[in-house]
């Protein structure tokens, strides 16, 4: 079921398959700022990763002294949820409940709420993820938007740029089985101070910057112009294009997470950027897009 939400400046579409967005439109231009999901590149647009972020060490996750298989982001994005009623106008809510089979993969007991509210040229994403179980929960959850870059051509040599704080940051990488190694590279700006996308930048694969490095990251144009804007305050963010080059998109990825580092092999609960909420409990999190360019 697909849900709409409009105002004077922006039309956003979400899916209740995955409670994932689908689209962003400019009233006024017609313009898209959400990836369409091509899969000849990537076929997705916005996935919700939960109940884990990225990989776990050899496709396996242990908890309670029991083994789980789990697949890269968790089951989240491939889950039909529930379209919530009574919310208010220009706002949209989807619920998905822990059931008889996400307990065959996840033994957390849990109800998953995913809000969507647009105001003006803003774009709230909120979570809500309570325990229901009478048992500590612990999960990751993270968001995974992709973002078409403006006036797109393969012979660019720059698609454009991200604008993060105007500083240097320590990156982590990617080093096999979807899992961070040791190494940690500064990731150096131009002499504006802002970061180039080019077919060679995500080469390495993601950019991961944890610790609460970032707290805002800038999209613009080849121009320098400022193109949209993502808000969060989540300890680690990941900036994603295919490795493959000239992807017609970029992906800024709030997380509350992240993916094992190679070797792991610690119980569930002592995985890096874990969140644990008591029976009863809830946790409240989430993003804002702001489209710059209206």
């Amino acid at each position: 079921m697909k849900v709409t939400l409009s105002n004077d400046v922006l039309t956003v579409v979400i899916d209740s398959h995955g409670a994932e967005l689908q689209s962003i439109m400019n009233n006024r231009t017609r313009q898209e700022y959400l990836w369409q999901g091509d899969k000849a590149f990537w076929g997705r647009r916005s996935p919700v990763l939960f109940p884990i972020v990225g990989a776990v060490w050899n496709g396996v996750f242990r908890m309670n002294g029991q083994e789980y298989p789990m697949g890269q982001h968790g089951f989240a994005r491939d889950s039909e949820f529930e379209v919530m009623q009574d919310v208010a106008e220009n706002e949209a809510w989807f619920a998905l409940e822990s059931s008889e089979h996400t307990l065959t993969m996840f033994p957390g007991q849990f109800r998953l709420e995913i809000g969507y509210a647009l105001q003006g040229e803003r774009l709230s994403v909120m979570w809500r993820v309570r325990n229901i179980g009478d048992k500590d929960l612990c999960f990751q959850i993270g968001a995974h938007p992709a973002f078409n870059y403006p006036d797109y051509s393969s012979a660019d040599s720059v698609h454009g740029y991200f604008n993060i704080d105007g500083r240097e940051l320590k990156a982590q990488f990617i080093e096999t089985k979807g899992c961070v190694g040791a190494v940690e590279r500064v990731v150096k700006l131009d002499e504006d101070g802002i970061m180039p996308l080019n077919a060679h930048t995500f080469s390495d694969d993601a950019l991961i910057f944890a610790e609460g490095q970032v707290r805002r990251v800038s999209m613009l144009d080849k121009n320098k112009a400022p193109y949209l804007t993502l808000l969060f305050s989540s300890p680690v963010v990941g900036l994603w294009s295919p490795p493959a080059g000239n992807a017609p998109f970029v992906c800024i990825e709030p997380w509350w997470g992240r993916c094992d580092r190679v070797g792991f092999a610690g119980d569930f609960s002592e995985r890096e950027y874990v969140n644990s909420i008591d029976p009863g409990a809830e946790f409240a999190a989430g993003y804002v897009i702001i489209i710059d360019n209206i």
